[in-house]
């Protein structure tokens, strides 16, 4: 369990943001970026990761997508084509989960 920077698993600003308001509660990644247990903070407010789990693009659900900040999984498939060049959908692609959610302050 360590305590890393935000930028580490949340790629930009925007996301940060989206996650600070609750809209967005995981991330899938290329790679895992972090541990379950793992804490990170956003204007002050700590936050925990709390699963780090391998899938593939093919798992995932309009839950995922809700979860990632989009209206459905079409929303969110064309989110990730339009801010990754060279992006292509495969559902048997690896990713990674990451779910995380606020907590307490100690």
């Amino acid at each position: 369990m360590a305590h890393i920077d935000a930028g580490e698993l949340l790629p930009n600003e925007h996301v940060q943001q989206m996650a600070a308001a609750g809209r967005v509660t995981q991330l899938h990644r290329g790679h895992a970026y972090a541990e379950a247990g793992d804490t990170f903070e956003i204007d002050g407010q700590r936050f925990e990761v709390t699963d780090v789990t391998r899938r593939t693009l093919g798992d995932l659900t309009d839950e995922d997508a809700r979860r990632e900040g989009s209206e459905d999984l079409a929303a969110y498939r064309q989110r990730l084509e339009r801010v990754h060049d060279s992006f292509e959908w495969d559902d048997d692609s690896e990713v990674v989960r990451h779910r995380f959610e606020a907590v307490d302050g100690e």
